[in-house]
């Protein structure tokens, strides 16, 4: 036993058991450090979900699409009915504070300088413009390019993505400092 205790006090034991001990104190730090920034991370973007889910209204502009685009968004299971808000072509202005405008580009082709007009820089655009409905002119499609916050999308599995995107990333109004 004498010559264990011994061999375990010899010096270079000793350093390699300081080596290591630090070692373990760094790699514990360095493990609860990037556990809190992920957390936090994760957590800034739990928070931006649940809120864009649960409070934001959508402004669907539309016509007799409505209840088909309404009907996707509520059947994803993502969306609450109450969250989406029907605009006709006679109250645009019905729009605003909204933080998301979804735009049926065959309803409300004429009336796009007044919607751009109401888009706040904050609020999300989405216009929705299948092709078997015809292209969006290149003056009109530059004009929406020029936007903050647009999406032009022509395919309908696509839509529903490009809300969630948009909902994530958009929707609080800068803060004045």
């Amino acid at each position: 036993m004498h010559i264990i205790t011994e061999l375990l006090n010899h010096p270079i034991l000793s350093t390699v058991g300081a080596v290591t001990t630090l070692f373990a104190l760094f790699s514990c730090i360095l493990v609860i450090l990037t556990g809190y920034l992920y957390l936090k991370g994760i957590i800034q973007v739990w928070i931006r979900i649940g809120r864009g889910l649960a409070k934001r209204k959508i402004a669907v502009f539309a016509d007799r699409e409505f209840n088909s685009l309404r009907s996707m968004l509520v059947d994803s299971g993502l969306f609450l009915k109450s969250n989406v808000v029907q605009i006709e072509k006679n109250s645009i202005k019905k729009a605003m504070g909204m933080t998301l405008f979804l735009v049926h580009w065959d309803s409300f082709e004429s009336q796009i300088e007044k919607i751009l007009e109401l888009k706040e820089d904050h609020v999300g655009l989405i216009i929705y413009a299948p092709q078997d409905e015809g292209k969006i002119n290149q003056a009109e499609f530059n004009k929406i390019a020029n936007e903050r916050n647009t999406i032009v999308v022509n395919l309908r599995g696509r839509l529903l993505n490009d809300i969630f995107i948009s909902m994530i990333t958009t929707g609080n109004p800068p803060s004045k400092y």
